[in-house]
């Protein structure tokens, strides 16, 4: 049955919104200066979102959610330094196929079925640019693009996570993460996820951030280091979410996360735990 032209218009005033708050989504991260990627692991920026299929199996064509909050954040990896940065919470999703998230970027889910996806999507890294805060000073990073592999397996009540991405300039190389979470809690208005994270990246990527050249180490004191690539970092954390209200979320995402290798031995690096928290408030237009 060829769909009517009520159904056709509402197609495209979906489209409209989706386009309008990409650009949204847009506007609010072009000016931030974020070091990233944060210590949040990529799994949190997901959670859950593979186990749908098991107690939803129809789920709508669209589903959008769109809201507000902040992070508390580590002015750039290795800091001892913390700021808050406020920022949009926007999540739309097409049928099991495509999605738009300011955690998981603009991507396709190419594989997906009932216990697992996989996919490409386009992300970003926000670069560096502290300033005074950074201990070497004028070390910028300019934001990037970065391209992501990911896939998602459930061994239920466990979920396994993988996925690798590349930085189109700035901080460069590559840098990818393997993740299990698992639900700890759960009804109809509150339910929890904790999970851990090992990071590793190329020697590209850690040189970029965590190096220090010959120049650096003459104005600043310090040894030159040259590090390779290896397991950057480890962490856990955990993501809390209460439904308030018909359609209304508050979600609290918490992390911890401790520089390894040779992310954790350069001299440019304060602090090797690092924290992160966001809290932030949504609404489901389902």
């Amino acid at each position: 049955m060829q769909p009517g032209r009520s159904d056709r218009v509402a197609v495209g005033m979906r489209f409209l919104v989706v386009l309008g708050m990409c650009a949204m989504a847009l506007g609010f991260v072009a000016p931030a200066h974020a070091q990233t990627p944060s210590p949040l692991g990529e799994w949190q920026y997901s959670a859950g979102e593979v186990l749908r299929k098991r107690f939803d199996p129809n789920p709508p064509h669209w589903d959008i959610l769109v809201g507000g909050g902040f992070e508390l954040l580590p002015r750039f990896e290795g800091s001892n330094d913390y700021y808050i940065e406020p920022g949009p919470t926007i999540d739309v999703r097409y049928r099991d196929l495509a999605f738009f998230s300011t955690g998981e970027g603009l991507g396709v889910n190419l594989l997906r079925g009932t216990n697992y996806r996989a996919g490409i999507a386009l992300t970003y890294d926000l670069g560096r640019d502290e300033g005074d805060y950074y201990r070497l000073g004028e070390h910028n990073l300019s934001a990037a693009a970065a391209p992501k592999l990911f896939a998602e397996y459930v061994i239920f009540p466990v979920i396994v996570r993988a996925d690798v991405r590349h930085n189109i300039g700035g901080v460069g190389g590559y840098i990818g993460d393997v993740s299990a979470y698992m639900p700890v809690y759960g009804n109809q208005k509150f339910f929890i996820f904790v999970g851990g994270t090992v990071t590793l990246a190329n020697d590209t990527y850690m040189k970029n951030d965590f190096g220090v050249t010959q120049d650096e180490a003459k104005s600043n004191d310090l040894p030159t280091y040259t590090p390779g690539g290896g397991i950057k970092s480890a962490g856990v954390g955990a993501n809390a979410t209460y439904i308030f209200r018909k359609h209304w979320f508050l979600n609290g995402v918490f992390a911890a996360t401790t520089l390894l290798g040779p992310a954790a031995s350069s001299p440019n690096v304060e602090e090797k735990q690092q924290y992160a928290f966001s809290l932030s408030v949504a609404y489901d237009f389902r």
